[in-house]
């Protein structure tokens, strides 16, 4: 239980130092796109500012400190809400990140993952799907 604490803390420093050094961070909700502050707009800018950082730029995911699963080929993502979920209220060592990203940037990072790195879902995620995820 402690570990998963740490892993969770640990995570979402790392994913806010990323943020803060790749000026993906931005202070306050009416400085970019995001609810709190992420700045990328397109799935793509979004996917390599934040995200790869863990899943790595080929999303095939790393071991190493933490296991950061691969997206690449992952049937997990069929499901859209499943993708939504995770990106929006963390799970394990990821970090909840629906508090930084507005409901555009989730569906378009997640349209990105879907149908990026050998992933082909085409079924697209709306802003409005997203909403309906959030607690």
């Amino acid at each position: 239980m402690k570990s998963a604490f740490v892993g969770r803390v640990l995570g979402s420093a790392l994913v806010l130092g990323l943020c803060v050094s790749s000026g993906a961070f931005a202070q306050g909700a009416g400085a970019g796109g995001g609810r709190g502050g992420f700045t990328e707009q397109g799935g793509e800018a979004i996917f390599k500012n934040v995200c790869q950082g863990c899943h790595m730029p080929d999303a095939k995911g790393a071991v190493g400190a933490g296991m950061y699963p691969a997206l690449a080929k992952n049937p997990k993502l069929e499901v859209a809400g499943y993708p939504i979920s995770v990106i929006v209220n963390g799970q394990k060592a990821m970090p909840a990140l629906g508090g930084m990203f507005s409901d555009q940037q989730v569906a378009d990072v997640t349209n990105y993952i879907r149908t990026h790195f050998g992933n082909n879902y085409k079924d697209k995620v709306t802003p409005a799907d997203v909403k309906a995820t959030r607690p």
